[in-house]
């Protein structure tokens, strides 16, 4: 009985899918950023993605000011873009091409910028 147990966890746990590799844990939290509030009143959208919390560290509004660096803000047209390069990068991670993923995560966080 003890062995037909121990076999039956062993083909369980094979059976268990693996973590998330760290590309696509990026993609997971940058696709919550561009599903927050905030983002939404950039691109004038309700955040359409299917996430319908968003990023609980997101602000409700961009922040007053300009950023002190003029090429980090965002605007619609490179959060765009950044959605695109968000569906090429998961294409790379189940591809399991991880450095590729990660310089197109990179490309799309510079394209993101300065986020509320």
């Amino acid at each position: 009985m003890r062995s037909l147990t121990l076999a039956a966890l062993a083909v369980l746990a094979g059976a268990v899918p693996a973590l998330a590799s760290p590309c696509g844990q990026q993609i997971a939290t940058i696709e919550r950023r561009l599903d927050s509030p905030g983002a939404a009143s950039v691109t004038g959208s309700t955040g359409s993605t299917g996430t319908a919390t968003g990023s609980p560290r997101a602000l409700p509004a961009p922040p007053a000011g300009q950023p002190s660096d003029p090429a980090m803000k965002p605007d619609a047209g490179k959060i765009g873009e950044a959605r695109r390069l968000i569906e090429q990068a998961k294409t790379q991670d189940k591809a399991g091409q991880d450095a590729a993923c990660e310089d197109t995560m990179t490309k799309a966080k510079e394209m993101i910028g300065a986020l509320p």
